[in-house]
Formats: C-alpha cells, sequence, structure tokens
C-alpha cells in the first residue's frame, strides 16, 4: 500500500491524475476500486497452475484438482467467501472457462475455542490461553490431541485446563506401553495374546472402522475416545507385532510426533509412519453376535 494506507493503484502517479470528462477541471480516478475478498475469491483456481503465464490456469489440471472437496474455516469467513467465490465460480463458468458452477463440493463451520470462563478469549477479558505456554508445559501432541478431543468439531466449547491432563496421561500410557514391549516387562496381570485373540481382533477392527469414519466426517472427539478404549484393551495382553502397528498407524493423524517416535525408535522401522496406508478392516470381524433392540409400543 502506499502512504497512508491508500491501495497500491495510488503510486501509478500517470494514471491517478486525469481530467473530469464533465467538466474538464484536473482530478483523481478511484483507486479502492475492489475489496480484498475479490482476491480470494477466485486463488484456489490459480493454485492448480500458479506459473502459467498465458492464463489463469490450464483447464486440464483445473478438471484434476477441482471442485474443492471440503473447505473448512470460521462461520463468518466461510460465509463471505464463499458468496463472493461462488458469484467468481458461477460467471467464469457461464464465460466456458470452467467446467462446474460450484467451487466448493462441501463446507464445514469449525467451532470457537473460548475461554475457560466460557466467553470469547481477549486480552481485556484476561481468559486468553497461550497454546505456546501449553506446548512446554504438555508437547506439542497433548495439545493438538486435545483440541480433537475437547468436543464436535464444529461447536468448539470453552478450554478446560484439566482436560488437556488426561490427554496427556494417556500418551504417557501409550509410551509406557511400548517401551515395555520393548524392553519385554509385561506385568504378570497380563494375559496371553492367544486366549484373548478373537475378541481383540474384534475391537480392534472395530475400532479400524470407527476411526476412520470419524476422520472422514470430522468426529475427531469421538475418534480419540476410541483410541482411549482400545488402549484400555492393549494393557490386558501381550501385543504382537502386526497389532502395535496399526494402533500407531490409528494414532498418528492425532499424535503425530509420538506414533513417528515410537515407530521408528522403538518398533525399528526406517520410513515414516506417515507413510502408510490406511489400516484396512475385516467386515467378519466386525459382525455383531448380539445386538439390543429397543422397542416401543404407546410411547413407552
Amino acid at each position: 500500500p502506499s502512504a497512508g494506507g491508500r491501495s497500491p493503484l495510488a503510486k501509478a502517479g500517470s494514471w491517478l491524475k486525469a481530467k473530469c470528462p464533465n467538466c474538464g477541471k484536473e482530478g483523481e480516478r478511484e483507486t479502492d476500486t475492489m475489496d480484498t475478498f475479490v482476491d480470494s475469491s477466485w486463488y484456489f483456481l490459480r493454485y492448480t497452475d500458479p506459473e502459467n503465464k498465458k492464463a489463469f490456469a490450464d483447464p486440464t489440471k483445473m478438471k484434476t484438482w477441482l471442485p474443492v472437496d471440503l473447505y473448512i474455516g470460521g462461520a463468518e469467513h466461510n460465509t463471505m467467501h464463499l458468496l463472493y467465490s461462488r458469484f467468481f465460480t458461477k460467471a467464469l463458468y457461464d464465460l466456458g472457462f470452467l467446467d462446474f458452477d460450484e467451487a466448493f463440493t462441501v463446507r464445514r463451520n469449525r467451532g470457537d475455542i473460548l475461554g475457560p470462563d466460557g466467553f470469547k478469549m481477549s486480552k481485556s477479558r484476561g481468559n486468553v490461553v497461550d497454546p505456546d505456554d501449553l506446548v512446554e508445559k504438555y508437547g506439542a501432541d497433548a495439545v493438538r490431541m486435545y483440541l480433537a478431543f475437547m468436543g464436535p468439531y464444529e461447536h468448539g466449547g470453552p478450554w478446560n485446563p484439566g482436560g488437556i491432563i488426561g490427554v496427556h496421561r494417556f500418551l504417557n500410557r501409550v509410551w509406557n506401553l511400548y517401551t515395555q514391549i520393548r524392553n519385554k516387562s509385561k506385568t504378570q496381570n497380563s494375559k496371553n495374546m492367544d486366549a484373548g485373540r478373537w475378541t481383540l481382533d474384534a475391537v480392534l477392527h472395530k475400532t479400524i472402522k470407527k476411526v476412520g469414519e470419524d476422520i472422514e466426517n470430522l468426529r475427531f472427539n469421538t475418534g480419540v475416545s476410541e483410541l482411549m478404549k482400545l488402549l484400555n484393551e492393549f494393557e490386558n495382553y501381550q501385543l504382537p507385532v502386526p497389532v502395535q502397528k496399526t494402533f500407531l498407524q490409528l494414532l498418528a493423524p492425532f499424535a503425530p510426533h509420538l506414533s513417528e517416535e515410537i515407530w521408528q525408535n522403538v518398533l525399528g522401522h526406517k520410513k515414516s509412519v506417515h507413510l502408510e496406508k490406511w489400516p484396512e478392516y475385516s467386515p467378519e470381524l466386525i459382525k455383531e453376535e448380539m445386538v439390543r433392540l429397543v422397542v416401543q409400543v404407546n410411547g413407552k
């Protein structure tokens, strides 16, 4: 911007100064020609082909990458941004530059994280929580995982200082479990894996299915909850290597650093856990032998 916060166009002196076509007097052209939302109304098109000097994007590349599968943001930004970007997209579609008239297939609004007092964080209210302090105390994975666990993604909610402690303890339990496996020092109360293999396999495969679906549908809080339940089961058994690997693959999206540390330095893998394919579940193993059926008669 030019001095005084004016638009960069104000620097174009020869263009800025002009005579009024009606009265003939000296005047200035308008420099505030576009709202900043205009810039963000088509950037997703340019991202597909940012080096193109002949067109805003190659049609083949746009067809490969667009429309956008999922758009996430705050409610206010989402509404304003999508209002403009939809207008641009439909205009370009009508002009024959695009083969789609909706830029974003799915939209999701994230919830706001409030202060511990339940109000929006602000310095004047004194309820701001500094994530850097929390990362230093508990680690980045604990902070990340608690943000996923604290409630439904679209709802948000107040920050609970005690909640992150529970997540921190869970991650410590994961670390202890794997270091015990490495040191071959499982507790005497541990059950033999073969004795409960079918039960544990069923629980594991149900968790694979549930966590995968939860991530896909942004239900991160229930995905974390499923991992906590699975760890409770794991602590009762001697785990074979495939089961050890699968659990880390499920944990990796929520606690990437801890998962990578265990994957490489405890289990001894050379390649990153984040390069692994998502585990597959067996439909046979997730079948329910018994179901609870609720019958309602006359409202009772």
